[in-house]
């Protein structure tokens, strides 16, 4: 399982003209599910999710968590994030896991999400859809979490 970071100052998903999801200050995840993964794994990468240090203290350090900023989470699924792009021209999904297992641990992970940070905090993209992504990345400020293999 791989989870994209990106710390921003505003993100947003938008399906068929219409805005589903928008935070402010927070992190855009995008969540790549690969056949292997499992509920454990979801729950752990959530919860180091919400703890990874990315947000700048008052000395400008990043050692504050979403968690204590109490910033917004946006959760999008992202299919491609689960392709095998180490050999040839065009990527692999041999690797990544069947729809209905890929939703069952993004809805798994966005009810962890929810738990930890409140209902107010979080929002999803939706699963299986053609979506639209805005961000301002703030930094830019990226990170690339990956689950320990089970």
């Amino acid at each position: 399982m791989k989870a994209l970071l990106q710390r921003v100052t505003e993100a947003k998903v938008t399906v068929n003209g219409n805005t589903i999801a928008s935070i402010g200050r927070g992190v855009l995840l995008l969540l790549g599910i690969e056949q292997s993964d499992t509920l454990q794994q979801a729950k752990d990468l959530c919860q180091r999710t919400i703890n990874y240090r990315i947000f700048p203290d008052q000395q400008g350090r990043m050692n504050l968590s979403l968690k204590s900023l109490g910033g917004g989470l946006l959760v999008v699924p992202q299919f491609t994030l689960a392709a095998d792009t180490s050999t040839g021209g065009r990527a692999s999904f041999s690797k990544a896991a069947a729809p209905d297992i890929a939703h069952e641990l993004y809805s798994l992970f966005v009810v962890e999400a929810v738990s930890a940070l409140g209902k107010d905090k979080v929002e999803q993209g939706k699963f299986g859809a053609d979506m639209q992504v805005g961000l301002i990345n703030d930094g830019p400020v990226t990170f690339l979490l990956r689950s320990k293999a089970a």
